[in-house]
């Protein structure tokens, strides 16, 4: 097998903002795998200031690997420190394995026969913002709004969900909130007795990492149930997820195979969640459509159950033409559509870190 890597720039649409600061683009790696017949393609897409991967050191990494790529198809655990790359080669390899033409799991999804239903993602920024996206997003058919928080002082935020409840209940509309740690112990608590007068169905990590100990009493006094994310990022061995999900029991695991080790990590999670009665979803991480579509692929063949957060393909002015298509509050593979990546197979090359 030979193989090479590109780098990417992606371009935001407009500014998307977190609790962490404002994306205007985002850069992406993608490995192209070769048997010399057929190509694979992988996305390693790690996030600034959250992946555990060094930026600076992606291509240095990726140059390795390609030019030892037999021995880390081998032993793909030699990248558990590496989670977006591991994810990238599981992506190419079975890409490759499955012909190059980015069916990696053929499913009822990949014919066209089934949507996978997926929450409307609501971007942090003006409260006049805000609402434009969530009425968007209720026209647009969906029954399940995730809202980011924690950028807005907390009362504009209980007004701008306050304003949704007035207008549906939770019966009609289920409102998953990320507070992306933006809380404090110490304010945590209250917000969260006020949250769950609004049915909030879940928040996501409301409080910084590393700090087992009061997740896991916020969890035994929170009305609301709490889903964790960031405080997966880092975690690798089979001991340590363990020992996570069973000191803090939350209700919720969140996993992004970009984030918590590929396809294998995630499913190690999955695994660890199920045996002590967690709940968990998938969701994406900001990826490109190559990364979009195969962690839908995966998702559905998971037959993962209720909305999971897989929206973001419609983020990027230079995004790539695919055969992934929402409609409604699912996502669907259109097999009739073909996949246009010209700009990305134009120069593969390893030369640009």
């Amino acid at each position: 097998m030979k193989a090479t890597f590109k780098k990417y720039t992606l371009q935001f649409k407009q500014a998307s903002g977190t609790s962490r600061g404002v994306y205007t683009t985002r850069d992406s790696w993608f490995i192209f795998i070769s048997d010399g017949t057929n190509t694979g393609i992988g996305e390693c897409a790690p996030l600034p200031d959250l992946s555990i991967e060094p930026l600076k050191k992606m291509g240095a990494k990726l140059l390795q690997i390609c030019e030892q790529i037999d021995y880390f198809c081998q032993f793909p655990e030699e990248l558990k420190t590496w989670p977006s790359i591991r994810f990238g080669l599981e992506t190419a390899l079975r890409d490759l394995r499955n012909g190059g033409q980015r069916q990696l799991f053929p499913s009822e999804f990949t014919r066209g026969e089934q949507g996978i239903p997926i929450n409307g993602l609501i971007w942090m920024g003006t409260p006049e913002f805000m609402k434009q996206q969530i009425r968007a997003k209720l026209n647009a058919g969906f029954h399940c709004i995730k809202m980011k928080i924690g950028a807005l002082d907390f009362e504009t935020e209980i007004e701008l969900l306050k304003s949704i409840r007035k207008e549906f209940s939770a019966n009609e509309i289920t409102l998953r909130v990320d507070a992306n740690c933006a809380y404090t112990y110490q304010t945590a608590l209250e917000n969260l007795k006020r949250l769950s007068d609004l049915s909030i169905h879940s928040i996501e990590q409301p409080i910084e990492t590393s700090r087992w100990d009061e997740m896991a009493e916020l969890c035994r006094q929170s009305p609301v149930p709490i889903a964790l994310d960031e405080e997966l990022i880092g975690i690798t061995s089979e001991k340590e997820m363990k020992k996570l999900v069973e000191t803090i029991r939350p209700a919720y695991l969140i996993l992004k195979p970009s984030l918590h080790g590929g396809f294998a990590g995630c499913e190690q999670w999955i695994k660890q969640a199920e045996k002590v009665g967690l709940g968990w979803w998938i969701t994406s991480a900001l990826e490109s459509n190559i990364g979009l579509n195969a962690i839908a692929q995966w998702t559905f063949h998971l037959n993962a159950k209720n909305e999971q957060g897989l929206g973001t393909g419609q983020l990027f002015t230079n995004n790539f033409d695919s055969p992934l298509e929402i409609e409604g509050e699912r996502l669907w593979y259109r097999p009739e559509k073909e996949w246009q990546l010209e700009d990305l197979l134009a120069k593969e090359t390893d030369d640009d870190f």
